[in-house]
């Protein structure tokens, strides 16, 4: 008896290997994957921005802070007898601009470095001079005012007083004199709402003699103060003009109101300010409360840096998602050129590297600054990206190639970082042109077939069965 074996089939089962469409799709979803580890960064980021503003909050409250000054202005006391029995007697203090404002600031300024954080300060040198006409006043006092003009002080006011490096003095027609707290009102809100109300503290000296109906007269004050981030000169008169000048060489001109001129040197600035009495938008005279808005019309120069490097480091990591996928598409391009086949762990690899170039940037620009740290962290990311490649795709050529790809790309971070009002333009022009040269590149190939490089994996042949047997 013949004992026989079934055959098995001669078609042998094949492992069906994925295609190139679907290993670009992989890749693209591996980009939007490696875009969480950046929300990390981010955050991290922004630790060391708060940090930054701790540290310029503890500095700033020791020299004074941001500063802002009212010029010379005459402070009258009055009183409003009442109407009827049962009314008590109201009072007030009613407030003169000077008809003529004119200030003269000139600032030095150094960095006070805490730990990696540095804070501009400065010191101010204030003249502030003011010409009263005070014919036709009180032409806005409370129905039945009367005003005590013996008790009138003119009073200088400033938003940190714990900055004076000297005392205060005020030089009228006829007198020279110190500044002390005035007596009539300790403050004198400016604007804000009512639970941040902008306040200054007020200085004043007693000008009962010289303050007259229908007088003409003037006062300067001299003040020396330090504070920093920013020095500002309120519209104190009808007609305001201030002149500042400075050796800080990266300011800022903000405020209620922008300068008239302005011109920053190598070493230093300078800028005009002219506000008529139509633009200040406060009335020239009246009760203390009808000068809350005068905040709005701060003649302000800040002390800023050319480039915060915290600033840099989030504005580069908006771009996140467009250079990963960049650099993805270009291994991508790398492995369908050459035949050789890249895993998913290697495309994780590299977007490891690309979030380690923000932590290796955010490290550097706060020792050495944004320029030069930008270019040690990306050519030591370009290097290690670019020998990855010449490891992966056993080529020495993939390598070089990919050395002139990146560092195309890392200049374009830089570029966009730099031109920040046409950033959008060059990042979705240069997006265009980085999809057109992989249309370009993949023009060939069959998205069907299978990745390059890919082998069917058949199962094992079953060995032919024995002779049969005749018993």
């Amino acid at each position: 008896m013949n004992h026989s074996s079934i055959l098995p089939s001669n078609l042998q089962e094949q492992i069906k290997p994925r295609s190139m469409g679907v290993k670009l799709i992989v890749v693209c979803v591996l980009a939007m994957f490696m875009v969480i580890p950046s929300f990390f960064v981010t955050e991290l980021v922004s630790d060391r921005t708060h940090s930054a503003a701790e540290v310029t909050k503890e500095i700033s409250s020791h020299v004074g802070g941001p500063q802002t000054f009212l010029g010379p202005t005459l402070a009258i006391p009055y009183t409003v007898p009442p109407r009827t029995p049962s009314e008590f007697a109201r009072r007030g203090i009613y407030l003169v601009s000077p008809a003529q404002a004119s200030a003269v600031v000139k600032t030095t300024t150094e960095e006070r470095r805490r730990s990696l954080f540095r804070v501009p300060v400065f010191q101010a040198d204030l003249k502030l001079d003011a010409a009263f006409d005070l014919k036709g006043v009180p032409a806005a006092a409370p129905l039945g005012a009367e005003l005590d003009w013996g008790q009138a002080e003119i009073v200088v006011g400033v938003s940190d007083p714990r900055g004076a490096l000297s005392d205060a003095t005020l030089a009228t027609d006829n007198r020279t004199s110190t500044l002390v707290p005035a007596q009539l009102a300790q403050n004198l809100v400016i604007g804000g709402d009512e639970n941040h109300q902008e306040k200054l503290v007020l200085f004043g000296a007693k000008v009962g003699d010289i303050a007259r109906p229908d007088a003409a007269f003037h006062a300067t004050s001299t003040l020396r103060f330090s504070g920093a981030e920013r020095i500002a000169v309120l519209a104190y008169g009808k007609t305001t003009r201030l002149t500042a000048r400075g050796d800080w060489r990266s300011p800022g001109f903000g405020g209620g109101i922008l300068p008239t001129s302005r011109t920053i040197y190598n070493n230093g600035y300078s800028a005009d300010w002219t506000v008529p009495f139509i633009a200040r938008g406060i009335r020239a005279e009246g009760p203390a409360d009808s000068f809350a808005g005068l905040n709005t019309t701060a003649l302000g120069v800040s002390f800023i840096e050319v480039a915060d490097p915290y600033q840099s480091v989030s504005r580069s990591l908006k771009y996140v998602l467009l250079f990963l996928g960049l650099v993805f598409l270009t291994y991508f391009v790398f492995e369908a050129t050459t035949g050789k086949r890249v895993h998913p762990a290697q495309y994780i690899l590299v977007g490891i590297a690309q979030i380690i170039f923000y932590l290796l940037l955010l490290s550097l620009v706060e020792r050495i600054g944004f320029g030069l740290g930008f270019l040690l962290a990306g050519a030591a990311t370009v290097t290690l990206l670019s020998t990855n490649a010449a490891w992966v795709f056993s080529s020495r050529l993939q390598g070089l190639r990919a050395f002139f790809v990146f560092t195309l790309l890392y200049g374009l971070i830089y570029m966009l970082l730099r031109l920040e009002d046409n950033a959008l333009l060059v990042g979705a022009v240069a997006s265009f042109l980085a999809l057109a040269a992989v249309m370009y590149f993949t023009r060939a190939i069959d998205w069907y077939s299978a990745l390059p490089g890919a082998s069917t994996s058949p199962q094992p042949a079953v060995p032919p069965p024995p002779p049969s047997r005749t018993a």
